[in-house]
This record gives C-alpha cells, structure tokens and sequence, in this order.
C-alpha cells in the first residue's frame, strides 16, 4: 500500500540547508495498522506531508495506494483520506454540511447513503445539524474520520489522532479505527506520542530519528530488542543467592544474572515461555522462592535505546 525508497527533503533558507528527511525506506502492507513514532524535529511531519502529496521530495520514489507520487499526486490523493492533527472542519458549519461537501468533492454518487453508514458507524448520527464547534473533542474527532473515509480510501493517514482526548474517547477511537481494518481492509497509518496508543492500536512501528528509520517491527518484537524481558526472584533464605545465581547463570534462556542480598534479577529472552524452566533449575539446585515477578521493556525503553532519548521527554 505504500512503498518508499529514499524518499528525502531538505530545506534551505537564511539559516543554510537543513535535511529533514535523510532518505527514508519503508513498506506499508495492505490492511495493517502501522505507527509512526518520533520525537519533534526527526521528520516524522515532514516525511508524512510528502506521503500525502502536501510535500514534494526532494528526491527518492515513493508508491502510495497504487500511484506513483512524484508522477500522478492527483491519483494520489484520490486513493488517500487524511485526516490532520488539527482537524478540518469549520466550527460554524453542520456536520452534515461538511460531509456532504466532502463526498460531493469526491464525486461520491450514493453519499446520502454513505454518510448515514459512516455516522452510524462512527456513533455520530443525530449530529449532522449541529456545527462542528458544538461537539466534544471525541465528536469532533470522528467527524474528522469520517471525512477522511467518506469516499471510501484504500488508505488513511491519521495525524495525532487522539491529541487532547480523554482515556475514554481515546479508546472509543481505538476500537473505531481497528473496526476500519477489520470490517473494511483499511490500510492505517498514524503518527503518535501515545506509547500505550502505539501499543495498543498498531500491527507494526517505524521509529524515525535525524529524518532516518532507525528501528521497524511489532511492538512486541521492538520490546524484545531492547534487553530481554526481566525476571525478579526473593528468594526465601537469602544464604540461598549464591547458588541460585550459579544455578540460574546456566540456563540457556538467561542473558544476564544478578544478586542484591535476597534478590536475583534476571535478563531473559523471552520471559513467560523461560519461568518454568527458571523454576525447575531453582528446585534443583535447592533453593527455595518466596516470589517471583516478570517486567517486559517498555516501547519507551525501545526508543530510548534506539534514539538515546525518551518518547515521552521528546514528546
């Protein structure tokens, strides 16, 4: 769905030329829902303008729903909803109105129809006389997704889609964008601070840095990157930790062990399929537990490898 190969932009004005984006690759499949994490100033904005044609490249090759973007951005921008962090709609008009303008600009033949599917579906019909400026936040949201779907894309581009939400419109859109994969194969792609959003929500992560692509997989695959998933064992006689650290430094499952009086912190590779593996190895080495906790890495912990800074300071 989209297909980028070296897609850059500089900028050049009084303070010289400044590379925004520094050649990014990335593949987007049909159907998935994949999130594009970065901290301001990485290209993440930029590389999403030029993907939705608001952006010329200043060079690389791109394919995005079918059309080439350098050589038919018209085709483009058919194929495409986007829907922007800001919204688009003009709080004095009806949201009727809107929709109706947008699927007329689309050319859109059964747009009565359409719009009454979409408001149904989106838990915004009964809305349609009321101006945008009269909605709560996660309203005024969906409308936005309607706009963007109301002539029917293969692909939507959704900017900082819950900015400003409260957790429980937040996670009504969740299930509202994972309803448009599932029920209509909308490819999805989203740019995001949300770490629990981007978990939540996305097949697979881009993590953009210095208007590069630094890291790209599930984010249960970034998480195992990092350092493993760790493991916390108090033991019940601390006299025990020698050797349950020997006992444990043999598994084939530990990366790294740990001791601190009582406790032996573990680094593991895989940590819910190595417990009781982990377990058995105590038992037979005689040492006994009082508790055991499991900790995975966070996709904040991802970044912060990958990029030397946090998501959430960058945010």
């Amino acid at each position: 769905m989209i297909k980028a190969r070296g897609l850059a932009r500089t900028f050049t004005g009084g303070h010289g030329t400044v590379e925004a984006v520094a050649g990014v690759d990335l593949s987007v499949a049909a159907g998935e829902i994949v999130g594009f994490l970065g901290p301001n100033g990485a290209g993440k904005t930029t590389t999403l303008r030029m993907l939705t044609t608001l952006l010329a490249p200043t060079a690389g090759t791109a394919t995005v729903a079918g059309c080439d973007l350098r050589a038919d951005p018209a085709g483009v921008r058919r194929r495409i909803g986007y829907v922007a962090q800001g919204g688009g709609t003009d709080p004095s008009v009806p949201a009727a109105e809107e929709l109706d303008l947008q699927a007329r600009l689309y050319g859109v033949t059964d747009r009565g129809a359409r719009i009454a599917a979409l408001c149904a579906r989106l838990d915004i019909d009964g809305l349609g006389p009321r101006p945008s400026g009269a909605l709560s936040g996660g309203q005024r949201r969906r409308l936005d997704i309607a706009l963007g779907l109301v002539h029917r894309p293969p692909l939507l581009f959704l900017d900082e889609p819950t900015t400003g939400l409260d957790p429980q419109s937040r996670g009504n859109l969740w299930d509202h964008i994972r309803s448009m994969r599932d029920r209509d194969g909308t490819t999805v792609f989203l740019t995001t601070h949300y770490l629990d959003e981007a978990d939540a929500l996305c097949d697979r992560l881009l993590i953009i840095d210095r208007g590069r692509i630094v890291a790209e997989g599930t984010p249960a695959d970034l998480r195992r990157r990092v350092a493993g998933d760790v493991v916390t064992l108090e033991l019940a006689d601390a006299s025990g930790s020698d050797g349950a650290r020997k006992a444990l430094s043999e598994h084939p499952a530990v990366r790294e062990a740990t001791v601190t009086g009582g406790t032996v912190r573990l680094t593991v590779e895989d940590g819910e399929k190595s417990l009781m593996g982990l377990i058995r190895a105590l038992d037979g080495a005689g040492v006994e537990l009082a508790s055991l906790s499991l900790a995975r890495p966070t996709l904040d912990d991802v970044f912060l490898t990958v990029t030397g800074r946090s998501l959430r300071d960058a945010a």
